[in-house]
């Protein structure tokens, strides 16, 4: 059985510039298939548009609100929703003014800084 505690999970910022707590991934875990993290950006930030060729990602917003971009699509997102992005969709999300928004995240395949293209 492995069970992580996040926080005992060190943060990290990823190559799209959110911070990231890696909940269950393959440095910490005998995973295969998916990854589970826990990414905040700050009040007013937002990370950097980008895709993943291979990655099929989850986000599911936790605390705060602010504006999810997929593939040339901007909505509101706040506590409760969750948001589907699918391989190759250019995305970037942005915090609104007033709190930092924190979500999670899961990745299939597992969320990997070679998967992460830009502009």
């Amino acid at each position: 059985m492995t069970i992580r505690q996040l926080a005992e999970q060190d943060p990290f910022t990823t190559a799209d510039g959110s911070t990231i707590r890696s909940i269950l991934d393959r440095a910490n875990a005998p995973v295969a298939n998916q990854s589970l993290a826990e990414a905040t950006v700050p009040t007013g930030g937002a990370t950097e548009r980008h895709y993943h060729r291979a990655s099929e990602e989850f986000y599911f917003i936790l605390e705060g609100e602010g504006a999810m971009e997929i593939d040339g699509e901007t909505r509101k997102v706040g506590p409760g929703d969750g948001v589907l992005i699918p391989p190759g969709a250019w995305h970037q999300i942005t915090a609104s003014e007033g709190a930092d928004l924190r979500f999670l995240c899961c990745c299939a395949p597992p969320y990997s800084h070679d998967d992460t293209f830009f502009d």
